[in-house]
């Protein structure tokens, strides 16, 4: 019964937010808004604020019968803004913010000083208008308070208010970056949708995603065959299926590592809330991307409307419709390897496709980057081609997942090209590496390997009928590397 009565009020209100402001023009309350840093100035008053939101809390409950929102706002005469709360008996009543940089307009707030300065919005005479940021848009609220009333000098006031935010502000976009463009121990803020959460050994993991693809890293070429044998498969802990599951397929999930608990993380746990971390950082380790909270990083959810969240999901919509679209957003197939005629016009799939197939068994033609190799010494692999006896094991890794796959004794002579000598087996493990050729390498210069991207078909199956999954491997096949 509570719920409907919440639903019936909100559509209400929904209702009447055109008329609302139409009525109470007509009643012209005398009123005048101040700045933010004028309204510091007379602490304890009623005044009346127009400001611009730029950061969304959430609404959680109050440690008495109410809930609670804290909103971020800025103007002109404050762009370092000041925090805005609200208190309401139910969420409904909330300012429901759709997207950062939107215009509220705070009737008879008052404030207050606790450890730093505050707006606070009493349920009993304050009251708010949501206006949208665009400078075009419509004049009426999208969403009002019961108490609230305007008067027709609000539409100028208004569009003073979103010209500024226009001007002023969108430098502030600057410091967005998407996965596809980060860079290394630069300091940046990333809009993502959180779709996973957990905690490891005191540390918080955000697993985030955005619709790209984080760049192919280049790997030192050091003469330590280990790390050519044993790059790891991931940072952190491994999901288990039911949340691998849940990740998108198409454009890599980061993680995001965190020291500290942040409140948000009771909301980002429910895996359907997009956010922007706010002032992060981020570092390669072994070829694979993490990011990192800073003291002074902060995190703040985003509504579904949220214009940055709008324009990646339109960018991931055209992305994703197009299967040629879908293929590593970082690098172009190389001929390096060929596969069977029959495979060749098999559609693509991604690593996570794979992963997350229904079936514990699956054949996939994919286009991967081969990052590590075991045995990796091109005497060793020689010798297993010459006796037929041996398994070599490949690291394959596209943007949304790393794994390995066997190359089967039956399969070996096919992918290397028939029984080669010593010369040919190294020139193509090299290709394969991404080693450069000793002419292509400037002296002086760090040597590193970036492999190329190659297609590939793989299968998937299983050692152990009585643990299909926990068995599961992958195996190459109908794959060869060319000369």
């Amino acid at each position: 019964m509570e719920e409907a009565t919440a639903g019936e009020r909100k559509r209400l209100r929904e209702g009447d937010a055109v008329t609302s402001a139409a009525a109470a023009a007509a009643r012209d309350p005398q009123y005048t808004y101040l700045s933010i840093a004028d309204a510091l100035k007379v602490p304890g008053v009623r005044v009346c604020i127009l400001a611009v939101v730029s950061e969304i809390g959430t609404a959680v409950r109050s440690r008495g019968t109410d809930f609670t929102l804290t909103l971020r706002i800025v103007d002109q005469s404050r762009p370092a803004g000041i925090s805005a709360t609200f208190f309401a008996e139910d969420t409904a009543l909330l300012p429901c913010v759709k997207s950062s940089g939107d215009v509220i307009s705070l009737h008879n707030v008052t404030i207050t000083m606790h450890g730093e300065f505050f707006v606070t919005f009493n349920k009993k005479f304050s009251s708010f208008a949501l206006f949208e940021s665009k400078v075009f848009a419509e004049c009426s609220p999208y969403q009002s308070s019961m108490k609230y009333r305007g008067r027709i000098d609000d539409k100028e006031l208004l569009t003073q208010q979103r010209t500024w935010l226009a001007y002023n502000l969108l430098g502030l976009k600057d410091l967005e970056l998407q996965l596809r463009s980060l860079k290394s121990d630069s300091t940046f803020d990333l809009v993502c949708k959180v779709v996973h959460v957990c905690e490891d050994s005191g540390k918080w993991i955000f697993y985030v995603w955005d619709g790209t693809d984080t760049p192919a890293a280049e790997f030192q070429a050091i003469s330590d065959a280990e790390a050519v044998q044993l790059p790891p498969l991931l940072e952190g802990p491994p999901l288990h299926r039911e949340v691998l599951c849940t990740m998108p397929c198409v454009g890599t999930v980061l993680r995001i590592y965190s020291n500290r608990f942040i409140k948000e993380v009771l909301h980002m746990q429910k895996g359907i809330y997009w956010a922007k971390f706010c002032n992060i950082t981020c570092k390669e380790e072994f070829g694979i991307w993490k990011g990192i909270l800073l003291p002074t990083s902060r995190v703040r959810l985003l509504s579904h409307e949220d214009g940055s969240v709008v324009d990646r999901l339109k960018m991931y919509d055209s992305r994703n419709a197009n299967k040629v679209h879908c293929q590593p957003m970082t690098g172009f197939p190389s001929n390096v390897t060929g596969v069977d005629v029959e495979y060749e016009k098999e559609g693509y799939s991604t690593l996570m496709e794979s992963l997350t197939h229904d079936e514990v068994t699956h054949k996939a033609k994919t286009l991967v980057r081969v990052v590590g190799a075991f045995p990796c010494q091109p005497s060793v692999v020689r010798s297993l081609l010459s006796t037929g006896t041996y398994t070599m094991r490949l690291t394959l890794e596209d943007p949304t997942a790393r794994i390995h796959a066997l190359v089967h004794k039956d399969e070996m002579v096919k992918f290397f090209g028939g029984f080669l000598t010593a010369e040919a087996v190294i020139k193509k493990m090299n290709k394969l590496l991404g080693y450069p050729e000793p002419e292509d390498h400037e002296e002086g210069v760090p040597l590193t390997r970036n492999p190329p991207w190659i297609w590939c078909c793989l299968k998937s199956y299983y050692r152990d009928k009585s643990d299909i999954w926990g068995s599961r491997a992958y195996q190459i096949f109908a794959t060869e590397i060319k000369d």
